[in-house]
């Protein structure tokens, strides 16, 4: 018999990156994503929002693949003091938005219960059905709405397109396992990723990021 497990909070907004070892895909959206908001919004707006990852078959306390750890520092964000997790209950039950890389992450997520079904998708996936959401219906960040508000409304409004509009090829909502690829796989991935967090970082935090001839601009 599962143990009950706590509530998710209303303080906090938490985003689970999922992807199969926890060591290539997930983490780089998770270190992406973490140095993005802590750029976009303050300190005390930025901290109520909480970003981690877990894979499927994650390799417990591991290390992060190194090829992904050069990935991030091109990009200028740290990448130490990584482990790696085992997606277990609790991570699902106290995320606001589950992020996956593939289809088969998200039904292995869903098919964990917790009522996971309407804030998880692929990150692609989210990332379409954010670009169709008018930002001025979301609450604004700094105007009398903490941004957990902004963030759970978005989540609300993708969930709500996910029947309408759903991808024409299912393939493209997903991104690529680069493990045991050379390194350019991996900058590949790591482009990928950091192209689909852009737009929903944007809608989620209601700041533009760098403008597209820099938001590579740590690269060489």
């Amino acid at each position: 018999m599962r143990r009950a497990l706590p509530p998710r909070t209303a303080d906090n907004f938490k985003i689970l990156f999922v992807c199969t070892g926890n060591i290539c895909r997930s983490p780089i959206a998770e270190r992406l994503t973490r140095h993005e908001l802590d750029t976009r919004l303050d300190w005390r707006a930025a901290g109520r929002i909480v970003v981690e990852s877990a894979g499927t078959w994650g390799h417990e306390g591991a290390p992060m693949e190194a090829h992904a750890a050069t990935v991030l520092d091109e990009y200028g964000v740290d990448s130490g003091n990584f482990a790696g997790r085992e997606l277990l209950d609790e991570h699902v039950v106290e995320a606001d938005l589950v992020l996956t890389a593939t289809l088969d992450h998200r039904a292995q997520v869903i098919s964990m219960g917790h009522a996971a079904g309407l804030r998880t998708f692929t990150l692609k996936e989210f990332t379409r059905l954010v670009q169709l959401i008018d930002a001025a219906t979301l609450p604004a960040v700094g105007q009398g709405a903490e941004v957990t508000e902004r963030a759970r409304a978005l989540v609300r409004a993708a969930a709500a397109l996910r029947g309408w509009r759903p991808s024409a090829d299912p393939v493209t909502d997903e991104v690529d396992d680069p493990y045991g690829a050379p390194i350019g796989m991996f900058r590949h991935c790591g482009e990928e990723i950091f192209d689909a967090l852009d737009p929903v970082l944007t809608a989620l935090t209601g700041v533009p990021g760098p403008r597209p001839q820099d938001s590579h601009g740590a690269r060489s």
